[in-house]
């Protein structure tokens, strides 16, 4: 009678050391990541505004570009995560390099695409005459860096397959540093003006993307894994991202469309949207976090054949992922009189913020059950259900928010709509746990 809690509080504190060192060096390097644009910001910001202004539109070119693709890193992770479950490290850098070589390809299809076109997206996304040849400039040069950022996304997932976090986490700080260090003397000492602040993020993703090579290529050399390119391989792993680009395309636009309801409110509601959703997101690197380890953790069970205890890891993550929420809303509640004031001093900005960040707030519970299942299901390489997940949450969602304005309704309207959002994919999700169909064992899927 005794030892059955016992073992249970056992594998509930082995998962906890599972988890937590997982998920706070992935913290650590999701942060690291929008430094990046925040050091390009600061820097370019001195040149003048039309530099700033050129900036931000090439800036929201490019990470549209990387987050449609970050699939890469999401379906690599599970793959590597069910050979390295198996037993068989060999396949699972095997699987790693596929991944690779596919963001290689697609890299320079975006280059190939994107360089001659590159002053018709900018007229698109509605530049000014004089933003538009900075963020033209911008975009040409820091083009040539996507093949490589596309390298960085892969071989993390590589690596979070291997259980290994921290990797990516010192690799994100180094470049960090090393694109603030190049974009100032690009800058200011060499005097290239913004094209010096492109070439310095071009320079640093090539040598985060040099390190994650390095690194896997010693896993490749230690196992024997063979490095050319298979074209089986690489076809697997684009059937396996499709579904994800689905659910990634199908996020994106539910932003986009919050996005353009809230400029419709007026000027005070789409500030105060912009300020809302920099803290929605800043949140959502905490919880994303614990679904990176969900993602490299229930793999590798699968990957093991021990479907009960991805089942009991799975649970004990939906837990951190309620507390972590709980704490979060606290936070936001807490925070809420001193955050606003960072971003602005408009009082008509701050009224409509208030109340919609308590939305927010009581939200986040949903969010880190949310985020959980969504990495679960990732991990367990449940792709379609996901893909269909979350274009049954853009139906819904669409339509709910489209009738804000129509109705009258406004900031704090458009952030319930967000909440039932989160909480139209916390029930597919749910129902997708429980119903156990995710539980496929093996080193593949």
């Amino acid at each position: 009678m005794t030892q059955a809690p016992v073992r249970r509080r056992s594998g509930r504190r082995q998962h906890d050391r599972e988890i937590v060192a997982l998920a706070v060096p992935a913290f650590g390097a999701l942060v690291a990541e929008p430094l990046f644009l925040l050091a390009d910001t600061a820097i370019v910001g001195h040149l003048g505004t039309a530099q700033l202004a050129g900036l931000g539109v090439a800036s929201a070119l490019l990470m549209t570009a990387v987050s449609v693709f970050v699939f890469l890193a999401y379906a690599t992770t599970a793959a590597v995560a069910r050979r390295v479950g198996a037993g068989d490290p060999p396949a699972a850098i095997r699987q790693g390099m596929d991944g690779i070589w596919l963001a290689l390809l697609l890299g320079a299809a975006v280059v190939a695409a994107a360089l001659p076109t590159a002053p018709h997206l900018v007229a698109l996304f509605g530049a000014s005459d004089a933003a538009a040849p900075y963020a033209t400039t911008y975009l040409r040069i820091s083009v040539l860096g996507i093949p490589a950022m596309l390298v960085v996304l892969a071989a993390t997932g590589v690596l979070r397959g291997l259980q290994d976090t921290k990797t990516p986490l010192y690799v994100a700080v180094a470049g960090f540093v090393a694109n603030g260090a190049l974009n100032a003397g690009l800058v200011y000492g060499a005097d290239l003006g913004i094209a010096g602040s492109a070439w310095g993020t071009v320079i640093a993703q090539c040598g985060m993307a040099g390190v994650y090579l390095v690194v896997v290529l010693r896993g490749a050399r230690k196992h024997g894994a063979s490095l050319r390119p298979d074209a089986a391989g690489i076809r697997a792993s684009a059937q396996a991202g499709v579904p994800l680009l689905v659910r990634t395309l199908s996020l994106r636009a539910i932003l986009m469309i919050a996005t353009a309801v809230a400029a419709r409110l007026g000027d005070a509601d789409i500030a105060a949207h912009q300020i809302i959703l920099s803290l929605w997101s800043l949140l959502a690197f905490a919880l994303d976090a614990i679904a990176i380890a969900g993602q490299a953790i229930i793999g590798r069970y699968l990957g093991a054949g021990d479907a009960q205890g991805a089942r009991d890891v799975c649970r004990r993550m939906v837990e951190w992922g309620i507390a972590v929420g709980v704490v979060l809303g606290v936070l936001v509640v807490v925070a809420r009189p001193a955050f606003l004031p960072l971003f602005t001093s408009d009082p008509a900005v701050k009224d409509v913020a208030l109340p919609a960040l308590i939305i927010v707030a009581l939200s986040q519970p949903i969010s880190g059950i949310v985020f959980v299942l969504d990495g679960v299901l990732m991990g367990a390489g449940d792709g379609p259900y996901l893909a269909w997940a979350m274009l049954i949450t853009l139906a819904v969602f669409t339509p709910a928010a489209l009738l804000v304005p129509v109705l009258g309704g406004g900031l704090t309207a458009l952030w319930a709509t967000m909440t039932l959002m989160m909480t139209v994919r916390m029930l597919t999700l749910w129902l997708r746990s429980r119903s156990g169909r995710w539980i496929v064992t093996g080193a593949t899927r």
